[in-house]
């Protein structure tokens, strides 16, 4: 899915347009035993309740494509009888009606999440008629040509409020407060079928990781059966590692900052586009061609790419560049520089030692106190 798939799909979930058609809940607690299970009709819920489980499906549906939100393909094996695709298009079809295959589902949550804690699973049933589009891009809400099925799981940390005190009104006094379990944000989820080229695509899941360093590989292998993707932080230490390998002793300034001023044209060039940059062998190639690699140094490219990422691996280039900061540091010194203006900082050899050299305009601080830069006239009495 790429971002407008996301969006168009998010927007649905709210009161009005009713696409949540059933919800499931299943609430387990720290040792994994099952305290509460629950089967309703969306629109039956109270509507504050509704409001809230909207909040947390759009949170569900949120992130950055390729660090929180990440589209798996299922292997062709798990699309056969008995495989993760096949029975999760058999909860879909159920239309969350039938117990057995839920709780089968809550099971095979429950062995595979890795918490500790208590967490609340949520399973929802969506329905959404696809408005068609005329030429000019504008939705016609009655030439639907296909109906989107697909369900929704999200599982939520349920937390103790911490100690207190607090107002008891009816004892109109301060005292210690209550304390409840609050359900919070989803910490994980996922998407099935996914939702491509505003049509089902029965061969993906879209997986949620609130935090993108935590994927739960068990559970994605066991209940998705998809394989597990690189992290953002692996793809960016493969990335350093492969150009650590290549350059070897020849790994120079100069070259790291072309390498990362390539990047950040690239990306500032796709931002537009519905997909999120991803970097094929090849591409990485010629990012690193382009920045002046030396063609010796490329030879055993290809080599280092597979043994880093893998022969197919593709790199999401927001993963892999810095696009907010640009920093040079030693064991002693950090400098942090506009990623715009890293024409800044050029590298010299003084007095026979290697300096890092920084053009300054007209403006310094110290602590953040203004200085004089060194050279500059002495600042007369009128001044």
């Amino acid at each position: 899915m790429n971002k407008k798939d996301v969006l168009e799909i998010r927007k649905q979930l709210n009161l009005q347009d009713s696409v949540i058609t059933r919800i499931c809940g299943c609430y387990v607690d720290a040792e994994k035993n099952i305290k509460l299970k629950t089967r309703d009709a969306f629109h039956s819920l109270p509507e504050e309740d509704a409001h809230k489980y909207v909040a947390i499906f759009r949170q569900t549906l949120s992130g950055t494509l390729g660090k929180n939100l990440m589209n798996m393909d299922f292997p062709l094996a798990q699309e056969a009888a008995g495989g993760t695709q096949e029975f999760l298009l058999r909860l879909r079809d159920s239309k969350l009606e039938d117990e057995m295959l839920l709780d089968e589902f809550y099971e095979k949550v429950i062995t595979n999440y890795d918490y500790g804690q208590n967490y609340y699973i949520i399973l929802i049933q969506l329905t959404y008629d696809i408005p068609g589009k005329a030429s000019d891009g504008t939705e016609m809400f009655d030439a639907s040509d296909e109906v989107y099925n697909a369900i929704m799981c999200s599982i939520c940390p349920v937390n103790l409020t911490k100690p207190g005190l607090g107002y008891d009104t009816e004892r109109n006094m301060i005292g210690e407060r209550i304390r409840d379990w609050v359900v919070d944000v989803p910490a994980k989820g996922f998407l099935f079928p996914v939702f491509n080229d505003r049509s089902t695509d029965i061969h993906s899941v879209l997986y949620y990781s609130k935090k993108p360093e935590e994927l739960q590989e068990v559970f994605i292998e066991e209940v998705l059966g998809s394989a597990v993707p690189l992290t953002a932080e692996a793809q960016k230490e493969t990335f350093q590692s492969l150009v650590t390998e290549t350059l070897g002793e020849d790994c120079d300034y100069d070259v790291i900052r072309n390498i990362h001023d390539t990047l950040n044209e690239m990306i500032e060039n796709s931002k537009e586009e519905p997909e999120p940059l991803m970097l094929s062998k090849t591409d990485v190639k010629r990012v690193l061609e382009k920045s002046g690699v030396p063609d010796e140094k490329m030879e055993h490219f290809e080599e280092h790419f597979e043994e880093a990422a893998g022969e197919k691996a593709t790199l999401l280039a927001s993963n892999i560049a810095e696009t907010r900061k640009f920093n040079v540091q030693t064991p002693d010194v950090i400098i942090k520089v506009n990623p715009d203006r890293t024409d800044l900082i050029e590298t010299r050899i003084i007095d026979g030692r290697q300096c890092l050299v920084i053009a300054v305009e007209d403006h310094i601080e110290v602590n953040g106190v203004p200085v004089r830069a060194m050279g500059s006239p002495e600042p007369d009495e009128e001044d």
